[in-house]
């Protein structure tokens, strides 16, 4: 584990983005610069922390946490279902099949909790007992286990906008996904998110709850893309203190970004016009806690990639490309 000295000495050093235009012509999401090369795509993951679906700070190796910690849960649920990753040619860096992706995010809540609006708890405070179409009864406490994971779809924000709620039922009924992809989707992230549970609860980890994104491969199966069971994309808690803090009224220990939106909300912040800068202190916390929970999950120690990064990405992708080309 890094100490958090040399985190706060690479916070100038963060990847904000990288420019490679040998690739082509660059997409720009939340997180991720990607390129299109041939029949693959180039994501290169950045330090770029995203929350209320907004880019708040930079997190030094937060990216490569991403990609390295996606990789491994790609081959522990490679057997429920297929996925996109073809290459880990550098750290950051991620080759994957080109797949068309649904436009459907797949959220999967293994409890009740959460602080942004489209956060099961959130929705459940104001008063609401039908939310994604599915029924929940009164005298819920925030950070109850639900019976069995249900999912509760969003639709993919545009424009800097927010996603906005969706059931299952819509999803189809919408023509946003045919009936039967639906259904193989539906079982795959079930039976992933249990996966996930189970890996994590050895980690001495909860994973509370998930966000997937599947495509179309293009041999028209369906697969799991972008990452999974990340800080970023997933809900963690600390399992050993889980219910000594909940018997005292306490928050579960996180190992996750959610800290960040709670400090965020606590400070009047959900959302709505342009966040205030992270700050450093935060940025530091946050870094610690990716690479902790890399460790836990994984078992293996992180090593981190030499910044400047964007100069070691540029160099391992132009060997990747020398070695990819007749």
């Amino acid at each position: 584990m890094l100490a958090e000295s040399v985190l706060h000495n690479r916070l100038p050093d963060a990847l904000a983005g990288v420019d490679l235009p040998f690739l082509g012509a660059k997409t720009q999401g939340k997180v991720r610069d990607i390129y299109r090369h041939g029949d693959r795509l180039v994501l290169v993951t950045t330090d770029r922390l995203s929350a209320f679906d907004r880019i708040l700070g930079l997190v030094p190796y937060k990216g490569q946490v991403l990609t390295q910690l996606a990789a491994w849960w790609f081959a522990e649920t490679q057997d429920i279902i297929g996925n996109h990753l073809l290459d880990v040619p550098d750290p950051n860096v991620t080759i994957a099949r080109i797949c068309e992706p649904l436009p459907v995010e797949v959220v999967v809540r293994g409890y009740i909790t959460g602080v942004t609006s489209t956060a099961l708890w959130y929705q459940y405070s104001l008063g609401n007992r039908t939310i994604y179409g599915i029924d929940f009864p009164d005298g819920l406490r925030k950070n109850d286990a639900l019976p069995e994971p249900i999912i509760t779809p969003t639709t993919k924000a545009r424009d800097g906008g927010h996603d906005e709620r969706i059931t299952s039922a819509e999803v189809v009924a919408s023509g946003l996904v045919a009936a039967s992809v639906w259904a193989q989707v539906c079982e795959a992230a079930i039976a992933v998110f249990k996966r996930g549970q189970e890996l994590a609860r050895r980690a001495g980890l909860i994973l509370v709850d998930t966000k997937y994104e599947f495509g179309i491969a293009p041999d028209g199966s369906v697969v799991l893309i972008d990452e999974m069971h990340t800080p970023d994309s997933s809900r963690f808690w600390i399992a050993d203190t889980f219910a000594e803090r909940r018997a005292a009224g306490s928050e579960p220990d996180n190992f996750d970004k959610e800290f960040i939106r709670l400090y965020y909300a606590a400070h009047g912040y959900r959302g709505e016009g342009d966040p205030f800068p992270m700050p450093p202190e935060l940025a530091v916390q946050a870094a610690a806690r990716y690479i902790r929970t890399y460790e836990m999950l994984t078992g293996r120690t992180f090593a981190p990639g030499d910044y400047p990064a964007d100069l070691r990405i540029e160099n391992n992708l132009r060997r990747w490309l020398a070695s990819t080309t007749p």
